[in-house]
């Protein structure tokens, strides 16, 4: 088998070195995101409030009236979606009564305040999902194209594209920051959670954040990747056509 750029033998790509890393980053951030969260769900809180109890006292504190809260499948599935002011809930979260419930619950109902208040980055977001869903599912296709045909254009496309994904992970940071500063002071202000018990509520948002931090360093670390072995592949065709543009090569 022979490796790219390397018609006589094989060659490992150097470049799998930002891949594993990548996946480091966010292996040891899931890790310690459901460890702690593992960790919390077996405390109970004092007010003795469900997930759902807590985002419905938040949201009415906040003056929403007009957000579904609703139980979802699945674990750690919770989200707000704003374009049907949905509050959705996983089965760890909608009926439990535990710290890491209510401060998951709380973050969703961070998003809802958000919603309504117009938060800039979170409307930015909610604008370019559309184009990151694109760059997602079609920059690596579209750049694997362009190496195997030998198109820069192809691979530049396939660049661009998955650079509206890294884009739309950064937006992500400041709304998920955002969120959990707001679900802490309604949990302590509402008092929902004591003192105390919002040093707990602390690691766990934390701790969910630091996946979004690692998902952000991983895909950076993947457009390095793109944008190396493109590089690379262009400076591998441009030698083959200096070697066959060389009078030397006649005898």
């Amino acid at each position: 088998m022979y490796g790219y750029g390397y018609p006589y033998g094989f060659y490992v790509d150097p470049t799998y070195v930002l891949l594993i890393i990548g996946m480091v980053l966010a292996l040891a951030a899931s890790g310690k995101m459901k460890s702690t969260f593992a960790r919390y769900q077996q405390v109970r809180s004092h007010s003795g409030l469900t997930g759902a109890q807590t985002a419905q006292r938040i949201l009415n504190a906040a003056g929403i009236y007009d957000v579904t809260i609703v139980p979802i499948s699945g674990s750690l599935t919770d989200h707000y979606d704003p374009r049907t002011k949905r509050l959705a809930l996983s089965q760890d979260v909608y009926g439990r009564t535990s710290v890491a419930a209510v401060c998951v619950a709380a973050h969703e109902c961070g998003h809802a305040i958000q919603h309504n208040i117009n938060y800039a980055p979170l409307n930015i977001r909610s604008a370019i999902v559309p184009v990151a869903n694109i760059g997602s599912s079609l920059s690596w296709p579209i750049f694997l194209l362009g190496l195997i045909l030998s198109i820069p254009a192809l691979t530049t496309v396939g660049i661009v594209l998955f650079s509206l994904a890294v884009l739309f992970q950064l937006v992500t940071l400041p709304v998920e920051f955002n969120a959990s500063s707001r679900a802490l002071k309604m949990l302590e202000s509402t008092g929902i959670l004591s003192h105390e018990e919002n040093k707990g509520a602390k690691k766990v948002l934390t701790a969910a954040a630091l996946t979004y931090v690692a998902a952000l360093a991983s895909s950076i670390l993947q457009l390095l990747r793109l944008i190396i072995l493109s590089g690379g592949r262009r400076r591998m065709i441009n030698g083959i056509k200096f070697q066959g543009d060389d009078p030397g090569n006649f005898t």
